[in-house]
């Protein structure tokens, strides 16, 4: 299967699980390549006003994995703004993670990943699975190896 690993990272941490997943994913046997979305205002945290500088196409893959940081409590503005721009991708598998900082999903990654959801479920896209990985949590580690489990049994 072609994967596209589409991703949006501000610090690293996003796109280094983005590097484990790809691993993962190549070694049973599937296409992979990561994509990023980078943005020429990267502090902007209006999605309406961001200026996409590099747009990934997603039509060429049968399945995705889109990877964004949280920020401010949200999904990060880029990813926003780049999910909102897509079109035609009925019926492909979706697989969703997200990095924050702060060590639980309560503070601000569940309600971003309600956010990637929804804009994905407008778009008729059905997300199969989806993770959280809190990069101040003890348990980081652990996270992104449930995240690359998790990914791999969604394709």
């Amino acid at each position: 299967m072609k994967i596209g690993i589409i991703v949006y990272s501000h610090t690293g941490n996003t796109f280094s699980v983005a590097q484990r997943l790809e691993e993962k994913l190549t070694a049973e046997g599937h296409s992979v390549k990561i994509e990023k979305v980078t943005v020429t205002n990267d502090n902007e945290m209006d999605a309406s006003r961001i200026q996409l500088s590099n747009i990934p196409d997603a039509s060429a893959y049968d399945a995705l994995v889109f990877g964004a940081p949280v920020r401010g409590m949200s999904l990060s503005a880029a990813m926003t703004a780049y999910l909102s721009q897509l079109t035609n991708l009925k019926e492909k598998s979706i697989f969703c993670y997200l990095t924050q900082f702060f060590p639980f999903p309560s503070m601000g990654g569940n309600r971003a990943m309600g956010q990637i959801k929804k804009i994905c479920e407008s778009k008729s896209l059905k997300v199969s699975n989806t993770g959280i990985v809190n990069w101040s949590n003890f348990r980081r580690e652990k996270m992104i190896g449930d995240i690359v489990e998790k990914a791999s049994r969604s394709f």
